[in-house]
């Protein structure tokens, strides 16, 4: 994955797809395998590879962007490096899920569910994370953080970003 390449390599990872996309471009429905195709490798789907599945397609750019943004699981712009997911299911929203996500848009000085500048987290609100009992939930990456206040959630965030400052591991 390219996500935080430069955007020389950026091209080139899209040059290097062109020719296994215009294999696939021919076939009925390719678009959405072709799409999750380019995310996978790029981690997520930046302009140009819109523009070269296009030229290899021959279906608009409008119609990419479409089906771009109407199904959730594409992005258009890179994951940070630490992916927040905070579950909203009925055990977490009574027990205050939307403070927590106020609390994280406040810390990381988010507008809406998106990335932080500095490119370390990306808040993603999610339907259920399975953790009722332990509501309300976050996860981080692989990371499962229960019974949160707004204080522990704050201290998770600071215990990231100084684990990113000083590239030691997170302790419990």
């Amino acid at each position: 994955m390219v996500a935080n390449k430069s955007r020389t390599e950026l091209k080139k990872a899209i040059s290097n797809m062109s020719k296994e996309i215009r294999g696939k471009a021919c076939e009925p429905g390719a678009l959405i395998p072709i799409l999750q195709m380019t995310q996978e490798k790029l981690g997520y789907i930046p302009k140009d590879a819109i523009e070269m599945i296009s030229r290899e397609t021959k279906i608009p750019e409008s119609e990419i962007f479409g089906v771009i943004t109407f199904y959730k699981q594409f992005r258009m712009k890179p994951l940070g490096k630490f992916l927040v997911r905070l579950c909203d299911g009925t055990a977490c929203h009574v027990n205050n899920a939307k403070m927590l996500i106020d609390v994280i848009k406040e810390e990381l000085k988010l507008e809406n569910d998106d990335t932080s500048s500095d490119g370390l987290f990306t808040l993603t609100p999610v339907a259920c994370l399975g953790c009722c009992s332990l509501a309300p939930v976050i996860m981080v990456n692989d990371e499962t953080y229960g019974r949160l206040s707004p204080q522990k959630l704050r201290k998770i965030i600071k215990e990231y970003r100084a684990k990113e400052q000083t590239g030691q591991e997170r302790s419990n």
